[in-house]
């Protein structure tokens, strides 16, 4: 991607540089992450501003058209500034290796993305959060914790990195140390020659499942699959590459979120449900470990991870939960340092 216009166009974007509808305008923009430029679409209401603002982060190796862009129009409808955007190595940004997930990478990315929200005089800089679904979550939660710009965050549908996670889904403790040793070889080898393997996110055949993929449920790869057309009909859907180093894999699966969330004490809404990603224990026990004296657990019921990408109903559902929390803040909630 250039620093100017990036040269895949997801949307038919006017000569101005945006699209309107009745609800929101949406924009194209670059802002920097320690030297690569990020490819972003801004939405922005059409109430009157200064409005509050809301980073979206999707799950893995996500790029802005999945996830983020079904809660963004919906948020921005509700009154939000809303930043969805492909964070570094992925979709339109720049970065390399492609499609390396690494966690400092993203929560600086994230940081980034309030910048270029506080910049803006449209902007109510003192309500600015991050909204993270699925493994989204991880990295919206170890942002929160460096910048304290972000005044709350929401946790939509969460696939916490944990051990006891790490192990239901890759089939127990042995599999766990084989993934992570793998992954720490790739990155010793990177190291020392700078080459890059890569394992499928989804295997590429319903027929032949591969071994080496990152996620191995039938009903993911029926989602992601879909996602790696490069047809030009298809534009809209963004860049998504049905691939992730193997190097990503140690800093993914070996991460301890069940940790960071000790050190929360800003605003927190958690959304889940029975079948959405880490089950119903570890989120329930996650929830009681933060120390935020202003948080909400709702409980949705029986809906599956992936009605959280992609159900219309189910999205409805969410999206007022999260307006009524973060424009319902308690006043003391903006005690943390000015920014």
């Amino acid at each position: 991607m250039t620093k100017s216009e990036p040269p895949f166009q997801t949307q038919p974007w006017s000569a101005s540089g945006g699209l309107e509808s009745r609800s929101y305008s949406v924009h194209r923009i670059g802002f920097e992450s320690y030297g690569s430029m990020l490819a972003g679409n801004l939405f922005l209401p059409k109430s009157s501003g200064p409005w509050p603002a809301i980073v979206i982060v999707g799950p893995v190796a996500f790029v802005k058209e999945q996830a983020p862009l079904q809660y963004a129009t919906r948020l921005a409808a509700e009154g939000f500034v809303v930043l969805i955007f492909d964070p570094r190595c992925h979709g339109e940004s720049e970065g390399l290796p492609r499609r390396n997930e690494n966690p400092t990478a993203k929560v600086a990315d994230i940081c980034a993305a309030v910048d270029a929200l506080v910049a803006r005089p449209d902007v109510d800089r003192q309500r600015i959060f991050v909204l993270g679904i699925c493994q989204g979550v991880n990295w919206t939660i170890e942002a929160a914790r460096k910048d304290l710009r972000i005044r709350a965050i929401c946790l939509v549908a969460g696939h916490y990195l944990t051990p006891q996670v790490a192990r239901m889904y890759l089939g127990g403790e042995e599999a766990v140390a084989a993934r992570l040793a793998k992954s720490l070889r790739a990155a010793e080898t990177n190291r020392q020659t700078g080459e890059v393997g890569y394992v499928p996110i989804v295997s590429s055949s319903f027929l032949t499942p591969d071994r080496d993929a990152l996620l191995a449920a039938s009903f993911v790869q029926s989602f992601y699959i879909r996602w790696a057309d490069r047809h030009p009909m298809l534009a809209h859907r963004g860049l998504w590459e049905n691939r992730i180093t193997e190097m990503s894999e140690h800093l993914i699966w070996g991460h301890r979120i069940d940790q960071s969330v000790q050190d929360l004490q800003l605003p927190v809404l958690m959304l889940h449900a029975d079948r959405a990603a880490s089950g119903p224990d570890v989120p329930r026990q996650l929830f009681e470990a933060i120390p935020s004296s202003h948080k909400k657990l709702v409980w949705l019921g029986t809906q599956g991870q992936i009605q959280f990408y992609e159900d219309p109903i189910t999205i409805d559902v969410v999206i007022p939960h999260l307006s009524d929390f973060l424009t319902n803040l308690p006043p003391e909630t903006e005690n943390r340092p000015d920014p």
